[in-house]
């Protein structure tokens, strides 16, 4: 794995701010992501949760601070040139080709690395094409061999929501955002989800989630950061959030205990 900053930190999110007007959706965030960690973020509903997540990847433009990746400023790139810094996000809502099939979708994803390439990316690709070796890799990781060449609009959703983590992971990343991975989710699938995560942090990948899930930001997160209207509420530890009673007061209540919001 490369090198990080002098500071630790993979990324490092410095009075990150992004206004709409005169409604400002994120509010001078700090945020700092160490490498191979799962670093969570929760909040209630308007947080400002995926605002940040939108400013971090480049979805949306800052209106004001800086956005380390690796020590290097990244928040006037475009998305597409973050993605090959390092960076690769899922999205709260299923962004998949439908009507391809699974194999198909991360053979395009993983031309997303070699922009040129892609420009010629419907042909007929051989075996030994690189964006197709590593689609197969991806197929093997995230148990979807068996639904390689099934059209995408077929899947279930918790296999779709799968789908678009091996998609994310298809650029080869350092750092991975999950917006809400297990949304919709049936119980099944959540623990299937949850292990998958851990699994990538296992690997050494650095992580940083939106999940209202409590049990699974409170079992798998090294770092929590409780957002809310726009500002960081605090971070620590899940123990340290756990019983934190700021938190409490905020909107966790008894759900600290578990469950969704």
């Amino acid at each position: 794995m490369n090198s990080v900053s002098s500071n630790g930190a993979l990324l490092r999110a410095r009075g990150v701010t992004k206004r709409y007007g005169a409604f400002t959706a994120v509010d001078g965030v700090d945020l700092a992501v160490m490498p191979g960690t799962i670093h969570s973020v929760i909040g209630p509903n308007g947080a400002g949760k995926t605002t940040l997540f939108h400013t971090l990847t480049g979805t949306v433009p800052i209106t004001a601070g800086s956005i380390l990746m690796d020590g290097e400023e990244v928040s006037r790139l475009a998305g597409y040139k973050r993605v090959q810094r390092g960076m690769a996000r899922s999205f709260q809502v299923t962004s998949l080709f439908q009507n391809l099939s699974v194999r198909e979708n991360l053979r395009v994803a993983a031309q997303g690395r070699a922009p040129h390439a892609a420009l010629f990316g419907w042909g007929i690709p051989g075996n030994d094409d690189p964006a197709l070796v590593a689609a197969d890799e991806l197929l093997l990781r995230f148990s979807l061999g068996p639904v390689s060449d099934r059209a995408v609009g077929l899947l279930s959703h918790g296999q779709q929501r799968r789908l678009e983590v091996a998609m994310a992971m298809a650029a080869r990343p350092r750092l991975i955002f999950l917006d809400e991975p297990t949304s919709g989710m049936g119980i099944d699938d959540i623990a299937e989800m949850k292990d998958l995560i851990f699994s990538l942090r296992q690997d050494g990948y650095a992580i940083l989630l939106i999940e209202h899930n409590m049990d699974i930001v409170m079992g798998i997160s090294d770092t929590i950061t409780v957002m809310q209207t726009g500002r960081v509420l605090v971070e620590g530890a899940p123990e340290a959030i756990r019983n934190d009673e700021h938190v409490r007061r905020a909107y966790l209540g008894n759900m600290i205990t578990g469950g969704r919001q």
